[in-house]
């Protein structure tokens, strides 16, 4: 099976972006049965979604797991659902552009709910002593531009892939340029990330024993 994994390139006032090193490592990962592809995304409204769907389009995997960073929270969040609007709330895209309550896709549905398996996740996750709950919302600024673009797409398309967005809290490192700010070390990240693919990994193999 295949598996996508994005993240996003460092936005803002921070100089690194955790899940850009996260890409990295996982790239040099082996899982059982599973081939892992990482993609790593511009933080720029609808080109980071067009690069995830031309990427998905591209390699057809089982599953897609995009990545973002979402410094202030204090756990690894699956988030819930995507929803379709583009709202700038402090600082524009790496383009410079800021839109103020504009659809992602004009008439599309006002919601759409993730497929990956994140009770699961959050259930091993805890398991492993990392902190983490569900989230019920995305934000509405770039992570959830891309939520929203790849889960509207595979809709659309009747696809089977598994699809949605996990937030992760700042590294160590990067708090340590933003005191003030929580974080986990970039291993503790890492091992989630390891986690969380293993458990998609297991929910493509459930499904399709299901469907012999």
């Amino acid at each position: 099976m295949k598996i996508l994994i994005s993240g996003f390139e460092p936005f803002g006032d921070s100089p690194i972006n955790p899940t850009q090193e996260l890409l990295e490592r996982i790239a040099q990962e082996t899982f059982e049965g599973v081939d892992v592809h990482t993609l790593l995304l511009p933080v720029r409204y609808d080109d980071c979604a067009e690069r995830l769907l031309e990427e998905t389009e591209r390699l057809q995997p089982d599953a897609v797991i995009a990545c973002g960073l979402a410094a202030g929270r204090v756990s690894v969040t699956p988030e819930r659902v995507a929803i379709n609007v583009k709202d700038t709330e402090s600082y524009a895209d790496n383009g410079g552009r800021s839109p103020r309550d504009e659809p992602i896709r004009q008439g599309g549905p006002d919601g759409l709910f993730a497929t990956l398996p994140i009770r699961q996740m959050v259930k091993e996750l805890r398991a492993a002593d990392i902190p983490s709950s569900v989230s019920n919302t995305a934000g509405t600024y770039i992570c959830n531009n891309t939520m929203y673009a790849l889960l509207d797409s595979l809709r659309q398309k009747e696809a089977k892939t598994l699809a949605g967005f996990v937030h992760f809290p700042a590294s160590t490192r990067l708090s340590v340029l933003k005191p003030t700010l929580p974080s986990l070390p970039q291993e503790t990240l890492l091992d989630a990330l390891r986690i969380i693919v293993k458990v998609t990994a297991q929910a493509i193999h459930d499904r399709d024993m299901h469907r012999i």
